[in-house]
């Protein structure tokens, strides 16, 4: 068996983000985290939009309570991006 080479960056895609980022890798831009913002906040409203479609107009509570859960989720998932540049200065 051959052993794999050790890696000091991030070994998953999205691994360098994140509250346990390596030192060797760099978290986004706050014009890519902006985008992953609206993306999300859109994407989650209009899973919310469904979710009371599906609560109130079709009267399938599983299916609405899931659209809501799912709408939340993606709503939160740009809070797990590190914006490069926000880190705190080490001074000397």
């Amino acid at each position: 068996m051959s052993k794999q080479p050790e890696h000091e960056g991030a070994q998953r895609f999205g691994g360098e983000f994140g509250p346990n980022r390596g030192a060797n890798t760099t978290g986004v831009s706050l014009s890519t985290f902006k985008t992953l913002v609206w993306v999300s906040n859109i994407g989650g409203l209009l899973l919310v939009v469904f979710a009371l479609e599906f609560l109130f107009v079709q009267q399938e509570f599983a299916m609405g309570l899931g659209f809501l859960i799912a709408g939340v989720i993606v709503a939160l998932f740009p809070s797990n991006y590190e914006i490069r540049g926000m880190e705190e200065e080490e001074s000397s």
